[in-house]
């Protein structure tokens, strides 16, 4: 989309959607199935973990699918040239409805998505990931490097998940949705280059609500590296509008970013 309600960045860019994580609080999947064509998605259920889709589908009105086998990893490889379409510098969050990096990703998809973002370097790119251990294991293969225009984060909700460590890349982490208070994982947030914390929004069941205190913690955290912290609107009713920061790093000041 070349437009995004998503706070923190300017643009998002799917070149591969769905996911295989099965987060209960996850916004994308329903989206996806939303839009998602019935019959395709019966067709391939049982055969496929992952389509491969060269030219765009389109649904039964003639409008464009996007997202014609609901949140199964999809592949769209024609929209790769849209970076480059784009001449504006903007910070792109790329793959906001898929995880790139999940295991069932192929090399050669994350392979191709960078080439993409290399040919527009105009760009910064985002990258987001509840596995951020590929991002190591694709630098050993020399297929993801560390360049001043792309920002490898880690998505992580409570303090078991797994932050990304690498001191050589622009790294970043998403605590979003957050789901408890974060006593003794605090020093990997000292150590990144920017957090943004956010709330579970929607409406399901057991909808987790935080606490005041779970924020304050972080942000008093990274007060102490002079860590930027972006917080989300769904922390509005917590935090009141006083108490919100939205602070960009160096680096991602890029004209448009909010």
């Amino acid at each position: 989309m070349k437009k995004t309600k998503i706070e923190w960045c300017d643009s998002t860019w799917n070149p591969v959607t769905g996911c295989l994580n099965d987060c209960p609080y996850c916004y994308a999947r329903g989206i996806a199935n939303r839009f998602a064509s019935k019959d395709e998605i019966l067709s391939i259920r049982r055969k496929v973990t992952a389509v491969l889709v060269d030219s765009p589908m389109y649904s039964d009105n003639g409008k464009k699918a996007p997202y014609p086998f609901g949140f199964k990893p999809t592949f769209h490889r024609y929209r790769l040239e849209i970076p480059k379409q784009w001449t504006k510098p903007r910070n792109i969050f790329v793959c906001s409805m898929a995880d790139l990096f999940g295991e069932w990703i192929p090399d050669w998809w994350i392979q191709e998505v960078i080439n993409s973002c290399n040919e527009a370097p105009q760009h910064n790119y985002l990258f987001l990931t509840k596995n951020p251990g590929r991002y190591m294991e694709l630098v050993e293969k020399g297929i993801l490097h560390s360049q001043d225009n792309f920002w490898l984060g880690s998505t992580v909700t409570s303090e078991s998940d797994q932050f990304y460590w690498n001191r050589k890349a622009r790294r970043f982490v998403s605590i979003e949705p957050i789901m408890g208070i974060f006593n003794h994982t605090l020093e990997p947030v000292k150590k990144i280059d920017w957090v943004i914390i956010g709330a579970e929004t929607g409406n399901r069941k057991d909808k987790v609500i935080p606490e005041k205190e779970w924020i304050e913690n972080i942000v008093n955290a990274c007060k102490e590296t002079n860590t930027p912290v972006f917080m989300k609107d769904s922390l509005i009713p917590i935090m009141g509008e006083t108490g919100m920061l939205r602070e960009f790093p160096e680096g991602m000041k890029v004209e448009g970013a909010r």
